[in-house]
């Protein structure tokens, strides 16, 4: 066998770039998180591998601020996270509120319907956080077997106030179930002291990991409730009651072929943060916020969010009147390799979403972004007409 030397990459693969990824995810990945993806392949039962898999649940749950047995991560997006609380937690029938003021929290209750949930919805404007008196209010109307928010809502920069949230459905029993696929690894998560019930994430924002692994987290409770069930869970691929076996003990049972060279990346992103210490991490990522904050006011510009309310990892901001908000973003990337996000929903046209997640939460890549953007404005292609 010869090696395949590197004009023998494919042409597609050369053409691409180095873009600085300022969006609502993915974001950009420090080079020993690529030199960990290319480390040598080995098989998913190798006592080697399962060394490391043993090693990432520790050190998720650390960073989930959670003691939780039951923490790994599914393989699968963000979006797969979701997937698995919610099959492995509903039964048809079961009464589930989701707490809605963006597009995750929408993509929540259509997840939950699907499962043939009751499903309620408490809606709030986009852009504005969860109301916790709301949420106790409707509480005592009716009884939850699980209530689900977005901690870091990625279509509109909000932060939701998911301790005070816990606090009120405590009380009533219900599982909680939270959102942190934005907000782990940029700011504080408190699983154990929200009372969260079931959490899960993804790799691909304040991680630093490319996307493909969703880390999660059941308490004690949930796992009883898994127990419990009377129906078995409607998914092969995220039926936690198999995956488990897999991943805990000494004997390891097959169940799907692990994203090796994948978990290589995330034992090595996790390490990165937990090296850094994570109040610095949270530190750099608020620095970086209020660096971008202070000059975007420099070019009059606004925020969606008001400030108590705002995430710094993710940041809405105001398409000026007579921009053309399309043609920024296609200037940036085009002419300065930066990438930012558009507006959701209600909110298409109307913002740019500005991530500044992970390793991408840098005083220099703010610096970079601003004195593009300065450009931006000032060039006529950019303006709207009429």
């Amino acid at each position: 066998m010869t090696d395949a030397s590197s004009d023998s990459l494919m042409p597609r693969l050369k053409r691409l770039r180095e873009v600085l990824l300022m969006g609502p995810g993915p974001s950009c990945v420090p080079p020993l998180v690529y030199e960990a993806l290319a480390r040598p392949t080995i098989g998913h039962l190798d006592p080697a591998f399962i060394d490391i898999m043993d090693a990432i649940k520790d050190q998720l749950r650390e960073l989930m601020g959670t003691g939780n047995r039951l923490t790994i991560p599914v393989s699968g997006t963000g979006s797969a996270g979701m997937e698995t609380c919610f099959v492995n937690l509903i039964e048809p029938g079961d009464t589930v509120l989701v707490l809605v003021n963006g597009v995750f929290g929408q993509r929540m209750t259509d997840v939950a319907k699907r499962l043939r949930a009751e499903v309620d919805t408490l809606e709030f404007q986009w852009g504005t956080p969860v109301q916790v008196e709301a949420v106790r209010e409707q509480l005592q109307k009716k009884e939850y077997r699980i209530v689900a928010v977005v901690h870091a809502e990625t279509s509109t920069g909000v932060c939701n106030p998911v301790a005070e949230i816990g606090e009120v459905i405590r009380p009533t029993g219900a599982l909680y179930l939270v959102d942190t696929v934005t907000s782990l690894g940029g700011m504080p998560v408190q699983m154990d002291a929200w009372g969260a019930d079931a959490l899960y994430s993804g790799t691909q924002k304040c991680l630093s990991c490319p996307p493909g692994l969703a880390p999660i987290s059941f308490s004690e409770r949930a796992v009883q409730k898994l127990q419990a069930r009377a129906t078995k869970v409607p998914n092969w691929y995220l039926d936690l009651t198999l995956i488990v076996n897999y991943w805990e003990g000494a004997q390891r049972a097959y169940h799907h072929t692990a994203p090796v060279n994948m978990l290589y990346a995330l034992h090595q992103a996790l390490g990165l943060i937990l090296a850094e210490g994570l109040e610095n991490v949270y530190a750099r990522h608020g620095t970086a916020h209020r660096r971008l904050v202070e000059g975007l006011e420099e070019f009059d510009l606004e925020m969606l969010v008001e400030p108590g309310a705002r995430l710094p990892m993710l940041n809405a901001v105001l398409v000026p009147d007579g921009v053309d908000e399309t043609a920024v973003r296609r200037k940036l990337l085009a002419e300065s390799g930066i990438e930012i996000g558009a507006g959701l929903g209600p909110l298409a046209g109307r913002i740019w979403r500005v991530g500044l997640m992970g390793h991408t939460a840098r005083p220099e890549n703010v610096d970079r972004f601003l004195d593009a953007l300065s450009d931006a404005l000032n060039d006529p292609a950019c303006r709207r007409i009429g």
